[in-house]
């Protein structure tokens, strides 16, 4: 009998432990939207660095200022995306 109950609450605790919410078709195409534009963004951003004619003060200012602005619309699309998993 203890068998039987234990196994049947394992049973239970492994049907709930599977149900999760997953993203939407349209929440995904808008993750890989945000991918895209973030890519753009960073190739542009590339060439604009490549062909920096300031001094190295000034170009290594742009290329930190380039990271920060990559770094924080990354952070901005992955909080979304979680956010969207977890809904």
């Amino acid at each position: 009998m203890k068998y039987l109950l234990l196994s049947g609450l394992i049973a239970i605790s492994f049907i709930f432990s599977n149900v999760h919410a997953g993203e939407t078709v349209t929440e995904k195409t808008e993750a890989i939207k945000k991918e895209v534009k973030r890519d753009a963004h960073e190739s542009m951003h590339r060439v604009d660095e490549a062909a920096c004619t300031g001094t190295d003060a000034e170009c290594a200012k742009q290329k930190i200022e380039h990271r920060s602005e990559e770094t924080k619309g990354v952070i901005k699309d992955k909080s979304t995306e979680m956010k969207n998993k977890v809904d």
